[in-house]
């Protein structure tokens, strides 16, 4: 689920770069930033998509699904591939279309985050929890090996489950965890307990499955109305 580990092919490194400079639709900031639980020392996360030109498609090598950089902590995904993950309920992807602190955005990035509760369904449920599931089992191993866990991580673990479970609730994604800061912020200090920690994120996850049988959250994604945005974005796109 993680994008930003998986390699990508690319045609070449001046071509990321203009892809990222020229051809972005849609660019945010991302991390403590975007959730309300920024500190001076916090790193400025930027996440964006770029519409790759459709003759580019037109060749044996294709355009890259995704760029690193070129800035440090900048990471961008070609439009398709964006979408994709989106439809599958990847919860950065999901968040990625939330947040508060948007850099840059053309009318084709207008019309992506107007699509936003179109990529919105029960997946979700799956699909966080999994996470959820993975980095607590992370944090467990740390435990028993150092003692503690890294507590930056048990932070963004909970506030990823506030999120799920408010998602579940009202049928709208909300990331920013400023009501939580405080105590979130305690935890990535280390001043709760790892049992206390362990506490609150077993509760959020009871919650979220609580709320799961009456969400007003549909099924499945909206897949037509976001292909068909896609495919009229691509046809634009070959005849500019």
């Amino acid at each position: 689920m993680n994008e930003l580990t998986t390699p990508g092919e690319s045609l070449d490194a001046s071509l990321d770069l203009t892809l990222v400079r020229d051809h972005t639709v849609y660019a945010c900031v991302m991390g403590s930033r975007a959730f309300g639980l920024a500190t001076e020392a916090s790193d400025t996360d930027r996440r964006g998509v770029y519409l790759a030109p459709t003759p580019l498609f037109w060749r044996f090598e294709k355009p890259p699904t995704h760029v690193e950089g070129p800035r440090e902590e900048e990471f961008s995904w070609e439009l398709e591939r964006f979408c994709e993950l989106a439809l599958r309920a990847n919860p950065n992807i999901l968040e990625c279309l939330h947040s508060p602190l948007v850099e840059r955005l053309t009318p084709v990035g207008e019309e992506l985050l107007s699509l936003r509760g179109a990529f919105l369904s029960r997946r979700a449920h799956t699909t966080f929890t999994r996470y959820a599931r993975s980095q607590h089992a992370k944090l467990a191993a740390d435990v028993r090996l150092h003692g503690a866990p890294r507590w930056k991580h048990a932070m963004h673990l909970l506030r990823l489950l506030l999120s799920c479970r408010d998602l579940l609730r009202t049928g709208r994604l909300t990331i920013d965890a400023t009501g939580h800061r405080d105590r979130l912020l305690a935890v990535k200090r280390g001043e709760l307990t790892w049992s206390e920690v362990e506490a609150w994120m077993a509760r959020l996850s009871e919650e979220s499955e609580a709320a799961l049988p009456g969400t007003p959250l549909p099924e499945s994604p909206d897949r037509a109305r976001v292909e068909a945005f896609l495919t009229r974005t691509r046809r634009t796109s070959a005849s500019a």
